[in-house]
């Protein structure tokens, strides 16, 4: 079992949008996966009510109530999606027990401002753990002057940028049929796929 985390402190950054869409490529790929959300609000399992049954499966559960946490052996991967504001002991808990941290960023000096704190406290807690932490640019396109504000943001963190997801809806459209940009029909979503492909293949590193 192989577990990632999608974090960030502030809210809007798209985490739920990361976790459900990685949790859609893990199950089209044959992949038994679990999805933990750690949200109060549980938006990533409100998303999993509207998923067909007939769609590759996806498991899932609400994991933040746990007083001592741990995560189910049985799937191949777990992705667990963080609330905001996610921070202390809490956060060092989950971080102990996953393999990869991804932290979805927008290209806004709010964005950055809310991200940076974390980063340092996430980098601190996983000293010794080289390439753990990846970074997601959230609907931005990397030729843009946003693109490269956030690149120098991210310069003194030496944490790589490992996808660049554009500005769409198919994510909303998708989302609002429990699907994901991997689900069939595929053809609509090659481009986002493609986009994808960076952090599919630092995750598997």
């Amino acid at each position: 079992m192989r577990a990632v985390m999608i974090a960030n402190p502030k809210g809007g950054a798209g985490k739920t949008t990361l976790a459900t869409n990685l949790a859609g490529y893990f199950a089209n790929s044959g992949k038994r996966v679990t999805l933990c959300d750690l949200d109060r609000q549980q938006s990533a399992l409100r998303w999993m009510a509207f998923r067909d049954s007939a769609l590759p499966s996806i498991t899932g559960y609400f994991g933040g109530n746990q007083m001592l946490f741990s995560l189910p052996k049985e799937p191949d991967w777990v992705v667990l999606d963080a609330p905001a504001g996610l921070q202390g002991y809490k956060l060092n808990d989950y971080l102990r027990v996953v393999d990869r941290v991804i932290v979805p960023v927008v290209p806004s000096v709010f964005d950055m401002a809310a991200t940076e704190d974390f980063l340092n406290s996430i980098r601190n807690e996983l000293r010794g753990r080289r390439g753990i932490i990846g970074i997601v640019a959230m609907r931005v396109d990397p030729r843009t002057r946003a693109a490269a504000m956030l690149e120098e943001f991210l310069q003194h963190f030496d944490v790589p940028i490992t996808a660049y997801l554009r500005n769409t809806q198919n994510y909303v459209n998708a989302a609002a049929a429990g699907l994901t940009v991997f689900d069939p029909p595929r053809a609509k979503h090659r481009r986002d796929e493609e986009q994808w492909q960076p952090l599919l293949q630092w995750l598997a590193d």
